[in-house]
């Protein structure tokens, strides 16, 4: 599959450990910065690109971008269309196991095709527990889900 990835200088140590972890998973990865660490960049010069390539191919690659909390990247790629980003990271002292079923939801009912992630909030090894859910789980195809999200693409119209 192939996975485009954004980072600002929060998410920045993170993607650089994500980066070859999808490589090592057979993903065709495509690097959209940031490309080196700087405190003074700002997310959407790097959600941007991200979002604008889910948007031309929401069923066929996915997007997966790393901020602070995440939120703010979620936001910035949501204004896309046919973008679904969801947002990921473990509150409090949550484990993974206990809230992956929010990572299988975020496909298997809303088909969401970038994922954000709160590099604030979560480990490596957390990140890529999650990433490896998110990518691996398949939309439902259910008629009731099918019908919500084109509800919601015909907000763009």
């Amino acid at each position: 599959m192939k996975i485009f990835v954004g980072a600002d200088h929060a998410g920045f140590g993170m993607k650089e450990v994500l980066l070859p972890y999808l490589q090592s998973l057979g993903h065709d990865v495509v690097d959209k910065g940031a490309y080196e660490y700087s405190e003074e960049d700002d997310y959407p010069d790097f959600i941007i690109p991200v979002a604008r390539e889910v948007s031309l191919h929401p069923n066929e690659v996915r997007g997966i971008v790393l901020g602070g909390s995440g939120q703010g990247e979620a936001m910035c790629a949501n204004r896309f269309h046919n973008v679904r980003a969801v947002v990921y990271y473990a509150p409090g002292n949550s484990r993974v196991e206990e809230s992956d079923s929010i990572i299988k939801l975020s496909r298997e009912h809303n088909n969401g095709n970038i994922l954000s992630l709160g590099a604030r909030f979560i480990t490596e090894d957390e990140m890529k527990e999650v990433v490896k859910e998110w990518l691996n789980t398949p939309f439902s195809e259910d008629e009731r889900h099918k019908r919500r999200l084109n509800k919601v693409d015909r907000i763009h119209e």
